[in-house]
C-alpha cells in the first residue's frame, strides 16, 4: 500500500521513479539525460517557489517575504498587538482575519464578539479583510478566495495547506507573521523535498481521509517528511478530483512536514474557474528530471478506509482490520491512552464492544478537512433513505463555507441530511479543538477532522471527564450513520454516488466580507474590548541564568493542546494574563503555581533584592554556585523557569503554547528534540531558549539548573554550552540551541519579539 523510500530518487518525466543508487547514473544515461543531483533538485516544483520568494540571495538559507496571510480569531489579536508593539503601520500585504474558531458568542460573555470588533476595526484601520463568523472557515475561505498558483501564503493555523492548489503554504506561530505585518522575512534553512508518488486509483467508497491517514500512519513515528516538503507526483494525482486533493493535502499537518505542493492540472484550472479566479490557475509539475531527497510511494487502489484510534492522527488501521481484531485493538488502545492520560481518569474503550461490533456515540464531519462539498454530498448519497436511529448516536455535519452551504440547500444535500436525523451547522472548526459537539463522558466519536489528540473534542481530565475522538473519512462516517452507530467502512455499501455539480455564488462574500486591502484609513479607532490586553513587558536575557524546573513530561510527545488547551481556554486569547493561567493545566495542573512562584523571584530581583536573600532555598543554591563560580553575580543571573519534555510541540501553530510561558516567567525549554519547527520558532520569538540535549538526565520538578555566561554563549554562537544542575552536586550537563539566524539571537538577547523591533 505504502512504501518509504530509503534514500533518494529521480523523477523522470513526472512518471519514472529513478532510485538514487549505483545503478542510477547508467539508468539516467541510457535515458539520454545528463543532469547532476544538484541540477536536478532545482527542477522540483517546490525549489521553483521557494527561489521565486527568497530575498537572500543564498538558496541554502532563505529569507522568504510571501504573497498573502490568513488568520483566525484565536490568533489575530495577538500577532496584530505584538505588531502594533512594534510600529505596525499599515498591512503590506493582503491579510485575512477570519471568525471561525470564538464563534460561539455566549462563551465567556462579551468577550469573542469583542475580539470580532477588533478585528473588523483593524481590518479597516490598516487595510486587512474581515471575514464574519460562520461565512467559512479559515482555510476554506484561503482556498476560495486566496489560492493561486505559484504563490505562498502564510498562516497563524498548523493547517495552512493549499498545495493542492498549487499554493504552498505554511503555517506557523503569530511572531512569524508580525514579522511580515513589518515588512521582514520569514527565516529557515532550504527545507529537503520528499516526493508523494501517487500510483494506481482509489475504490469506491474509499474518501481523502483514509489516503491521509495511510500516510500519517507509515511518516510521523519515523520523521521520514519531518520539516520538508511533500511533492505529490505520479500518474494517481490526475485520477482524484480537486476536492479530493485538497482533503488530503489538509492532512499532511500531522506527518510534520513544513508544507506541500502538488502538479497541477485541468480538474485545478476547472477549479479556479468554477470560483471566478481563472486568472490563478497555471500548470505546474517538475522539470524534465527532478531529484528529491526522499519517495513516499502509495498505490492508491490498495487503501482502505482507514481509522486513526486516539490519541493521535498516526495511530491508524483499516477498519476492517480493526474489526477483525476488535477487543486485542482496543485494549491495546486503552493502554497507550492511560499512560498518555497519567491515571488521572478512567479510560476505556472495550464497553464500546456491543454483539461483537464497535458502537460509537456520536459522528462529525467538519471543518477544513471533513466540510467539503464532495465530501458531504457523497456522505449524503450514503445516508439517503437510512436514520440514524434514537439511541445515543448522533451525527452533525457543518459545511467548510456558506457558498458550500448555499449549494447543499439549493441541490436538496442538505435536506436528505436532515431527514435522516443529522443536524447541519454554519461553518465553524469547534469541534476540531473542542468547543462544540462535546460528546458523553466515555463516549467515542469518529470525526473526518484533523486531531484526535487527548481532550481535542472537549471533555476535561481535570474534572474526571473524558472523552475520545477517531478519526476517519465523511463516506464511512455516514455508513456507520447509516448502520445506528456500529463502525462500518464505507466499502462495505454498493452506493451510487450521485457527484452533483458545484456552483460558487461570488455574491456571498461580495457582499458580507469587509475587504480594504490596499486603503487602510488611519484615522479609524481600534475597538477594545474590556478582555483585550497588551502584552506585559518582557525580561532581556541576562548574563547568568537561573532555571528552576516547573514541569516534567517524560511521554514520547507532548501536543501543543497539552502546553495550552484549546477549547474553553480560546475565549482568553486576547488577554496574555488571563489565558497563562491554563497553561498545562490538562497535563501538569500545579505548573501554573510553581512557574508564578519563579516569576515573583524575578521581579523582586529585577527591584535589586539579592537572590542569595529572598530565601533559605536560594540562598543555598547561589551558595553552592558560587564555590564553582565565584565571580558570579545576582543582578547579572536572572531566574526564570522551565520545562522538559522529551519531544514538545506537535500540532498547532498557536503561539500560545510558548507566550503563555514566557507570560509566566519561562525562560527556556529543555528538550530531546522539537517536534515541529513551528513549536520552536514560538519559543524563540517569545525570547526563550529553545535548549536541546542528547544525554538521558531524569529532571526533577524544582531542580535548579544554572547556565553561566549563556548571554555570551548565545551571541559566539557556542555550538555546546554547559550548564550544572545545582540541587545535585552540581552535576554538568551539556545543552545546544541548535542553529539560529543572527536575528534570532538577538531576538533571544532582547527577551522577545516585540522588544526587539521596538529596539
Amino acid at each position: 500500500m505504502i512504501k518509504l523510500y530509503d534514500g533518494g530518487a529521480y523523477l523522470a518525466d513526472g512518471m519514472t521513479l529513478i532510485p538514487d543508487d549505483a545503478a542510477a547514473e547508467k539508468t539516467l544515461r541510457d535515458m539520454g539525460v545528463n543532469v547532476t543531483k544538484d541540477e536536478a533538485a532545482k527542477a522540483t516544483m517546490a525549489y521553483s517557489i521557494l527561489e521565486s520568494h527568497n530575498t537572500s540571495g543564498d538558496m541554502a538559507n532563505l529569507k522568504i517575504k510571501f504573497d498573502k496571510m490568513t488568520s483566525h480569531d484565536i490568533t489575530f489579536v495577538g500577532i496584530i498587538q505584538t505588531a502594533r508593539a512594534s510600529g505596525l503601520k499599515e498591512f503590506p500585504i493582503p491579510y485575512v482575519l477570519t471568525n471561525c474558531h470564538n464563534s460561539l458568542c455566549a462563551v465567556g460573555g462579551t468577550i469573542n464578539e469583542d475580539d470580532h470588533m477588533f478585528g473588523l476595526s483593524c481590518a479597516k484601520k490598516y487595510g486587512g479583510i474581515y471575514v464574519p463568523p460562520h461565512q467559512a472557515v479559515i482555510h476554506q475561505y484561503a482556498r476560495e478566495m486566496l489560492a493561486e498558483c505559484g504563490a505562498m501564503i502564510l498562516g497563524s493555523d498548523s493547517h495552512t495547506r493549499y498545495g493542492a492548489l498549487g499554493t504552498m503554504a505554511i503555517g506557523e506561530g503569530g511572531g512569524e507573521l508580525a514579522k511580515q505585518l513589518l515588512g521582514k522575512t520569514y527565516d529557515v534553512a532550504r527545507p529537503g523535498v520528499v516526493a508523494i508518488y501517487l500510483d494506481g486509483e482509489i475504490a469506491k467508497g474509499v474518501g481523502p481521509q483514509d489516503v491521509a491517514l495511510a500516510i500519517i500512519g507509515a511518516t510521523f513515528g519515523c520523521g521520514y517528511v519531518k520539516n520538508k516538503v511533500m511533492e505529490f507526483v505520479g500518474p494517481g494525482v490526475d485520477k482524484l478530483s480537486a476536492d479530493f486533493r485538497i482533503g488530503v493535502d489538509v492532512m499532511t499537518t500531522e506527518t510534520t512536514c513544513l508544507s506541500s505542493i502538488w502538479k497541477t492540472d485541468e480538474k485545478v484550472k476547472e477549479w479556479y474557474e468554477v470560483h471566478g479566479r481563472t486568472d490563478a490557475y497555471k500548470e505546474m509539475k517538475p522539470g524534465k528530471v527532478a531529484y528529491y531527497d526522499g519517495v513516499v510511494y502509495i498505490n492508491l487502489s490498495e487503501i482502505k478506509p482507514m481509522i486513526a484510534m486516539p490519541f493521535h492522527p498516526s495511530n491508524t488501521y483499516t477498519i476492517e482490520e480493526l474489526n477483525a481484531n476488535l477487543a486485542d485493538i482496543l485494549h491495546e488502545t486503552e493502554e497507550k491512552g492511560r499512560k498518555q492520560l497519567s491515571g488521572d481518569v478512567t479510560f476505556t474503550l472495550s464497553d464500546k464492544i456491543r454483539n461483537g461490533k464497535l458502537y460509537v456515540e456520536q459522528g462529525i464531519i467538519a471543518g477544513c478537512a471533513g466540510g467539503g462539498y464532495e465530501n458531504i454530498c457523497e456522505a449524503a448519497d450514503i445516508l439517503r433513505g437510512h436514520y440514524i436511529g434514537s439511541d445515543e448516536f448522533t451525527l452533525s455535519v457543518y459545511p467548510a463555507s456558506t457558498p458550500i452551504m448555499m449549494q447543499l440547500a439549493k441541490n436538496g444535500t442538505v435536506a436528505d441530511l436532515l431527514e435522516t436525523g443529522a443536524i447541519v451547522k454554519t461553518a465553524f472548526c469547534g469541534p476540531c479543538f473542542g468547543a462544540g459537539d462535546t460528546p458523553g463522558n466515555n463516549a467515542l466519536s469518529i470525526r473526518h477532522s484533523t486531531r484526535n489528540f487527548p481532550n481535542r473534542e472537549g471533555s476535561k481530565i481535570q474534572n474526571g471527564q473524558i472523552a475520545s475522538v477517531a478519526l476517519m473519512d465523511a463516506r464511512s462516517i455516514a455508513a456507520t450513520a447509516a448502520n445506528k452507530g456500529f463502525l462500518t467502512p464505507a466499502t462495505d455499501l454498493d452506493i451510487e454516488y450521485t457527484g452533483p455539480t458545484y456552483f460558487f455564488d461570488q455574491k456571498i462574500y461580495a457582499n458580507r466580507v469587509y475587504n480594504g486591502y490596499g486603503n487602510p484609513k488611519p484615522e479609524e479607532e481600534i475597538k477594545f474590548g474590556p478582555n483585550i490586553k497588551d502584552w506585559p513587558e518582557m525580561p532581556a536575557l541576562t548574563e547568568h541564568v537561573l532555571l528552576k524546573v516547573a514541569s516534567v513530561i517524560n511521554d514520547p510527545v507532548t501536543t501543543t493542546d497539552e502546553l495550552i488547551p484549546s477549547g474553553e481556554t480560546s475565549s482568553f486569547r486576547s488577554n496574555p494574563i488571563g489565558l497563562a493561567e491554563f497553561t498545562l493545566s490538562r497535563r501538569d495542573p500545579e505548573y501554573v503555581g510553581r512557574a508564578k512562584a519563579v516569576h515573583e523571584i524575578e521581579i523582586e530581583r529585577e527591584k535589586g533584592t539579592c537572590l542569595c536573600k529572598m530565601n533559605d532555598e536560594l540562598a543555598g543554591v547561589m551558595s553552592t554556585i558560587k564555590e564553582k563560580f565565584p565571580d558570579v553575580k545576582g543582578k547579572e543571573t536572572g531566574i526564570g523557569s522551565t520545562i522538559f519534555a522529551v519531544k514538545p510541540g506537535d500540532g498547532s501553530a498557536r503561539e500560545q503554547a510558548a507566550s503563555c510561558q514566557k507570560v509566566l516567567g519561562g525562560w527556556a525549554n529543555i528538550a530531546k528534540e522539537y517536534a515541529t519547527k513551528r513549536y520552536r520558532s514560538n519559543l524563540i520569538n517569545w525570547g526563550m531558549l529553545p535548549f536541546v540535549m542528547d544525554e538521558d538526565f531524569a529532571f526533577d520538578v524544582d531542580d535548579y539548573v544554572f547556565v553561566p555566561n549563556v548571554k555570551q554563549a548565545v551571541k559566539n554562537k557556542d555550538e555546546v554550552i554547559k550548564a550544572y544542575v545545582v540541587n545535585k552536586d552540581m552535576k554538568e550537563i551539556s545543552l545546544k540551541l541548535g542553529e539560529l539566524t543572527d536575528d534570532e539571537r538577538t531576538i533571544i538577547e532582547k527577551g522577545c519579539l516585540i522588544n526587539y523591533y521596538r529596539d
